[in-house]
C-alpha cells in the first residue's frame, strides 16, 4: 500500500468503537439523493472519476460521485466520517488497513451478497490477495488492484560479474550483489530500502517463517536466519544505511545496480532513464526455502453506514469486471486483481508485467491483525538499532518479540 501517516491500531479501535456506538445507522453522504459516493486515495482517487461513465450509463438514476483523498490525511478522514455519520457509501482501503477498520465495525459483511456477484467470489484473486478480503468469517473488501516486489536489476552489469540470468537464490543473490560493489566506489550490489517495512518479511517468509497470532515466534530460527541475512548486507557493506541519491538516478549510473521495488518502477524507469533501454530486467525474488514475496494493493469496502448498499455493490462489482480492471490498468498502471485479466496478453505477453503475474501467484499478504501495522514499525526501528546503532541482534528479536506479544495482547 501506498506510504502514509502510521494511527496505531489501539487507539484506532478505541476511537472507532466509540463512535460507532454513538452514530449508529447515521446517514452516509449520498443517502439524500441518487448520487452514490466513493472515496479513493491518492493519484487513484484523481483517476477514478474517469472510470465512472461505464457504471452511471448502465445506472442511469445513479450519480457517482468520486472524492479523491490523500494517503496522509487519510485515517483522519476516515475517522471524522464514522464520528459524524456522514461517511461514504464506497471506500478504498489499502490492504493492510483492513483488519483495523473491520475489527471496529466500519466496513459491512459482504458474505450474504457472494452468490448474487460473481466478481466477489474470493477464488477470482490470487491466494495471497484473499487474506485481505477476510475478517474473522466475514468477507469485508474486493481486491480492487494489486502489487507485489520482484527484482529489478542491470541487466549489462550483472553479465560483466559472471551472471548472464539474475540470481535465483539467496546465495546467488548475495554472490553477485558483493561482485557487483566491488566493481567500483559507491557502489552498493544490493539496494535495500530501510524504509520499507514488508522487505524483512519477504526475508522471514522466504526462510520458511509462519507468523502465529497466539504465539509470535520472532526469536525462531526461522526469523532469526532471515534478519541475519538481511542485515549481513549492511555490516559487509552491500547495502548503504544512507538513502543518498535518488534510486533511479542510481541504478542508472551503476550505484545500486540491483533493488526490490513493485510495478510503478517499470514506467518511472522508462520514463525517467529512456538512455537504460535494453540494459535492464526485472526477475522473481530470489529463493531460500522459496521465492515468496508480499502482496499489496487496495480493496474496495461498503462502508458499515451507507443506505445505497445496493449501488455500492454494483459499483465495486462493475470495478472488478475484467475489462474493466484492464481500462483501469491502461490508465492508473496498477496491476489487475483478477486472475483472469491475468491471461489477456497486454500482461500475459509483456516481459516486465508477466514476471509479475508470476510473481503474484506465490505472495503472502499481511496477517488480518488490527496490530500489524505497529508490529511492522516496531521492526522496522529494532533493524535500525541494529544496522546503524550496532545493537545485539538476538537482544533486539527478544525485545521485538515481547513489545509485539504485548500490542497482541
Amino acid at each position: 500500500m501506498k506510504k502514509k501517516s502510521i494511527v496505531y491500531p489501539s487507539i484506532l479501535a478505541v476511537a472507532l468503537s466509540g463512535v460507532l456506538a454513538g452514530c449508529g445507522g447515521g446517514e452516509s453522504g449520498g443517502s439524500d439523493d441518487n448520487t452514490l459516493t466513493v472515496w479513493a486515495m491518492g493519484e487513484e482517487g484523481k483517476l477514478l472519476n474517469e472510470m465512472t461513465a461505464g457504471y452511471e450509463e448502465a445506472h442511469p438514476d445513479v450519480n457517482v460521485k468520486v472524492q479523491a483523498i490523500p494517503w496522509e490525511s487519510a485515517y483522519d478522514k476516515l475517522l471524522t466520517a464514522v464520528a459524524s455519520g456522514n461517511g461514504p457509501d464506497v471506500l478504498q482501503l489499502g490492504t493492510t488497513w483492513v483488519a483495523e477498520f473491520a475489527d471496529a465495525g466500519a466496513l459491512l459483511d459482504l458474505s450474504e451478497h457472494i452468490e448474487e456477484y460473481p466478481e466477489f467470489d474470493p477464488e477470482n484473486y490470487f491466494d495471497g490477495a484473499q487474506t485481505s478480503m477476510k475478517y474473522d468469517d466475514q468477507i469485508v473488501g474486493i481486491p480492487w488492484y494489486v502489487e507485489t516486489r520482484t527484482m529489478y536489476y542491470r541487466t549489462d552489469l550483472l553479465e560483466e560479474v559472471g551472471y548472464s540470468e539474475p540470481p535465483a537464490n539467496w546465495d546467488e543473490l548475495k554472490d553477485a550483489a558483493s561482485k557487483l560493489s566491488e566493481s567500483g566506489e559507491d557502489v552498493y550490489g544490493l539496494d535495500i530500502d530501510l524504509n520499507d517495512q514488508i522487505t524483512p518479511f519477504i526475508f522471514a517468509w522466504q526462510n520458511g517463517f509462519e507468523f502465529d497470532a497466539e504465539n509470535p515466534n520472532f526469536t525462531s530460527p526461522e526469523f532469526k536466519g532471515a534478519l541475519e541475512y538481511y542485515t549481513s548486507y549492511f555490516k559487509e557493506g552491500i547495502s548503504t544505511t544512507s538513502e543518498g541519491i535518488d534510486i533511479v538516478q542510481a541504478f542508472k549510473d551503476g550505484q545500486k545496480p540491483m533493488f526490490f521495488s513493485g510495478p510503478w518502477m517499470i514506467n518511472i524507469l522508462n520514463d525517467q532513464a529512456p538512455d537504460l533501454e535494453g540494459k535492464w530486467a526485472v526477475a522473481p525474488m530470489p529463493a531460500q526455502e522459496s521465492n515468496v514475496s508480499s502482496i499489496g494493493g487496495a480493496n474496495f469496502s461498503v462502508f458499515h453506514n451507507s443506505e445505497k448498499v445496493d449501488e455500492a455493490l454494483d459499483f465495486i462489482s462493475y470495478m472488478n469486471e475484467v475489462d474493466t480492471q484492464l481500462e483501469w490498468m491502461e490508465k492508473s498502471n496498477t496491476l489487475p486483481s483478477r486472475l483472469e485479466a491475468w491471461e489477456d496478453p497486454k500482461l500475459a505477453d509483456d516481459e516486465m508485467y508477466s514476471v509479475f503475474g508470476e510473481q503474484l501467484e506465490n505472495t503472502k499478504g499481511a496477517p488480518p491483525i488490527k496490530e500489524w501495522e505497529k508490529i511492522a514499525q516496531e521492526l522496522l526501528a529494532t533493524i535500525e538499532r541494529i544496522n546503524i546503532g550496532g545493537a545485539d541482534l538476538d537482544e533486539e528479536l527478544e525485545k521485538f518479540n515481547e513489545k509485539a506479544d504485548s500490542l497482541i495482547e
